[in-house]
């Protein structure tokens, strides 16, 4: 699910993320896209999975939810969730949270 949220922001993106629970996993030097993970239980799967993007005060998110673990080494996750309640609830739960931070 991909949304959008627009600045100015009071904080950088990496402090903003962690008020929301997400952690850093890395950044694709190439695209600039930023990835962040927000595991539900632990270090566990289901865990929530952003990819995002920042172009001058506004921040795109591409959300889903990863279901479980790649079934092999250097496979990425399967059974991702792209939209439905429980996507769309985290969506909203993340603007709240960064507009009132």
């Amino acid at each position: 699910m991909e949304f959008i949220i627009k600045g100015p922001f009071k904080n950088n993106i990496y402090n903003l993320m962690r008020g929301v629970g997400y952690h850093f996993v890395d950044k694709n030097e190439t695209t600039g896209e930023i990835n962040f993970v927000n595991p539900i239980r632990g270090d566990n799967f289901p865990r929530f999975h952003i990819f995002l993007t920042v172009k001058n005060d506004t921040l795109i998110f591409d959300l889903h939810l990863d279901q479980k673990r790649p079934s092999y080494k250097g496979a990425a996750p399967h059974s991702g969730e792209y939209d439905g309640e429980v996507v769309e609830k985290e969506a909203e739960r993340i603007k709240e949270i960064i507009l009132n931070y």
